[in-house]
């Protein structure tokens, strides 16, 4: 029995996600919940686990695909039903007549998977290429079948006027890459000398495709730019007491084994200066035109990944000690530079915190993160003259950037929060009169 698995809507109502690998091949036997593939969403890299116990019969996408919700992406021969998933997996062959309504049930950890109005014509079968063939190229594909590449791959080459027909792919099962459609461009050019600034290969521009994170990041932030009215603040302090504190802590034993850093500490201080400036916490509710505001803190923390920009949140901050929050924020970064963030890592922000000082950056303008009031921008911690005890004396200091929202906070509460979220970071035992 043959059995299609659809793609899944994997959270937050996404329509569309570009397959990234594969981590089976055609003939491969799986088991119940091994990993078929990582996909790319708009929001994180995840990785999609089978729903069926049985052999890939064929892979119906390529790495670098977009697939929509809803399409086939795998298909697998299976003995009878004996290879669902339990309580009922998808019906992934569109055979939804066990689903109540007609609808086709989840597999567990995923969303509502988008019914077709048709099955898609099966593609040929990814298998391991055998020796050349009567009728095959070297490369494995038969002769008078459509060029194998990716869609990116494909834009370039009309970009750049080239018939992929024409193109030996050197990639697997004879894939047709960048790299072979940048070739052929180079071997088809005359012979003659690279002016000054332009590219060996005689490319004088490259495209990148804006997709994944990236596109989503970009959509996010032109919609905040240009429906929040932002306000930015900046405060410049000394912080040495804050860093000696932090000396103090990694030589204690109570800290042995945690990472602490100078964003470990500044994001408890927005925990706790929150309770005094709650507006900072809260969002605008557009269709209902109220402030809805939160009475706990998902913590986000903007990470810059190869992927792109993304702000996984620590689902209430508010409630964790300094060690647990340290726990998390270790937690939170390895997964966003891994690019294994899960969409609920990514959905339910409150307030945020981008540290830019560990690109060696003061202060700059944070754009608000959509549907939060408030963003906070760490700066580096530099040694620098500073007025202390009526003296001149070499100091450590910070410059915070905080942006918010002007319909839900007014500058007087963005100011106050800023000054009370100083005052700790200036003298921490001022969390003591907060808490």
């Amino acid at each position: 029995m043959i059995k299609e698995f659809r793609l899944p809507d994997l959270g937050e109502g996404l329509t569309e996600s570009e397959i990234v690998s594969w981590k089976v091949r055609v003939g491969d036997t799986v088991a119940l919940n091994q990993i078929l593939a990582e996909v790319e969403t708009a929001k994180a890299v995840v990785e999609l686990p089978s729903p069926f116990a049985g052999v890939i019969a064929a892979l119906h996408e390529q790495p670098g695909t977009v697939v929509e919700v809803g399409k086939p992406i795998v298909s697998f021969e299976i003995e009878g039903d004996d290879g669902a998933a339990p309580g009922g997996a998808p019906a992934a062959d569109g055979d939804t007549s066990g689903a109540a309504g007609g609808r086709q049930p989840n597999l567990v950890g995923y969303g509502a998977v988008l019914e077709g109005s048709g099955r898609p014509a099966r593609r040929a079968r990814i298998s391991a290429v055998p020796a050349a063939g009567p009728g095959e190229t070297r490369s494995g594909i038969q002769a008078g079948e459509r060029p194998r590449s990716t869609p990116p791959v494909r834009k370039l080459a009309k970009d750049l006027g080239v018939d992929l027909e024409a193109v030996a792919g050197s990639g697997e099962h004879g894939l047709i890459t960048r790299d072979d459609v940048l070739n052929f461009v180079e071997a088809a050019l005359p012979a003659a000398p690279v002016p000054a600034g332009v590219p060996a290969r005689g490319v004088r521009e490259t495209r990148i495709p804006v997709k994944g994170v990236r596109k989503f990041t970009a959509a996010a932030m032109v919609a905040s730019a240009f429906t929040a009215p932002h306000v930015t603040e900046f405060l410049t302090l000394d912080v040495t007491p804050t860093m000696e504190l932090l000396a103090r802590l990694k030589a204690s034993p109570a800290f042995a084994g945690y990472k602490l850093t100078p964003l470990t500490l500044v994001a408890k201080a927005v925990l706790i200066a929150l309770r005094k400036h709650p507006t900072l916490n809260s969002r605008w509710d557009e269709a209902a035109q109220e402030i809805v505001q939160f009475n706990y803190v998902n913590l986000g923390i903007a990470a810059a990944t190869p992927r792109g920009l993304t702000v996984p949140n620590i689902k209430d901050a508010d409630r964790m000690s300094l060690a647990e929050l340290s726990t998390a924020l270790t937690a939170l970064t390895e997964s966003a530079r891994a690019g294994t963030t899960s969409p609920s890592e990514l959905a339910g922000g409150t307030i945020s915190v981008t540290n830019i000082g560990v690109f060696g950056i003061d202060a700059g303008t944070p754009i608000l993160n959509p549907g939060e009031a408030a963003i906070l921008a760490l700066g580096a911690v530099r040694k620098l003259p500073w007025e202390y005890q009526d003296e001149v004396a070499l100091r450590q200091v910070l410059t915070l950037s905080l942006s918010f929202d002007h319909r839900l906070v007014d500058g007087e509460q963005g100011s106050r929060f800023l000054q009370d979220l100083g005052a700790i970071l200036a003298d921490p035992g001022m969390a003591l009169a907060m808490a």
